[in-house]
């Protein structure tokens, strides 16, 4: 289940949502520029190394702490593992970023995106502190936009495409069914993952993220915005491809 666009206008240019995208768009384009090695020891230098954020990392070398821990739960947030990693994350950021800035802002936009970033990071560091693995990626910023976005929006309605096999259906949904099936997966898939340790999907930093844009959305929307938004009209379709 891919979603491709809402039906959920708004009256302010997302010019800090594109700029994320940009700025992850270009950050990315330099780690696959580098060599392999180099490519590697920048993602360890600028990643959210949980061993590193709770002094563990005797073993890890001076080399790779470029930045102070504290700083790379942020920079971690504009690095990427592959071209799935950032065209999944800028997709779900391009579609429900515009209505969260929107709600607040540019300016409380960029904090509460960074905010629940930091939260998201920490919220996957805790589960495993001496992992000498380094964490990169937006999604867990952009999974505190989702989950601001439900509680704003759940009846705005999400275009998803579903591939069935050779054939593909695209059909309107609630962005709550769309968003509420999301966060249940990554419940699941981060529950299966405890204890397996090593790498993979950082599933607690999207849980983490999207209960902390939960959370914070009541305090950075402005206060004519109100809760559970009625969903704007639209015929349900369905189109096969």
């Amino acid at each position: 289940m891919i979603p491709l666009h809402d039906d959920n206008p708004t009256s302010l240019t997302p010019i800090v949502t594109v700029a994320f995208i940009v700025a992850c768009s270009l950050v990315f384009f330099y780690q696959v520029s580098l060599p392999p090695v180099p490519g590697e020891v920048f993602v360890f230098r600028y990643g959210a190394i949980p061993a590193l954020l709770f002094g563990n990392a005797a073993d890890l070398g001076a080399d790779f702490v470029v930045v102070p821990a504290s700083i790379s739960l942020m920079t971690s947030m504009f690095l990427h593992g592959g071209w799935m990693h950032l065209i999944g994350n800028m997709l779900y950021l391009w579609i429900f970023g515009n209505n969260i800035e929107d709600v607040m802002g540019h300016t409380k936009f960029i904090l509460f995106y960074l905010l629940c970033g930091v939260l998201a990071a920490l919220s996957h560091a805790l589960t495993d502190p001496s992992s000498p693995i380094p964490m990169v990626g937006a999604s867990g910023a952009i999974s505190g936009v989702l989950g601001a976005y439900l509680l704003l929006f759940p009846r705005a309605q999400v275009m998803i495409l579903i591939p069935l096999g050779i054939f593909t259906r695209l059909m309107y949904v609630p962005a709550g069914f769309v968003l509420g099936f999301w966060f249940l997966m990554q419940i699941l898939s981060g529950g299966a993952s405890l204890g397996r340790g090593g790498g993979g999907v950082a599933w607690f930093a999207h849980v983490g993220g999207f209960l902390a844009g939960m959370v914070l959305i009541g305090l950075f929307k402005r206060p004519d915005v109100r809760f559970f938004a009625p969903g704007r009209h639209r015929s349900w379709r369905r189109a096969d491809w």
